[in-house]
């Protein structure tokens, strides 16, 4: 089980997005430090409420089809370390 970064809720190890949040967990662990501090530094709440709308287009997504390069690599390196390994530009 993996926390998730922003809301601390445990998900699966190959969970793409967050099942309460739904922040994308791939980019939570490469950049939500950064995001922190800048929310923090702007006197904004450190992990705002993820918008209605975008929670239920993401479960939408989860339904269909993966990304099954990103699912890969993170089975196999894992979140901390698939950034390092993937380039997504």
């Amino acid at each position: 089980m993996t926390e998730c970064p922003q809301c601390s809720t445990m998900n699966e190890d190959d969970a793409k997005n967050c099942s309460k949040c739904r922040i994308n967990l791939y980019w939570a662990f490469q950049h939500h430090d950064e995001l922190t501090t800048l929310r923090t530094a702007n006197k904004l709440t450190p992990a705002p409420e993820t918008p209605t709308f975008l929670v239920e287009i993401s479960q939408q997504v989860d339904k269909g089809p993966t990304a099954g390069w990103l699912a890969n690599t993170i089975k196999k390196f894992g979140f901390k370390e698939a950034g390092k390994k993937v380039s997504t530009i």
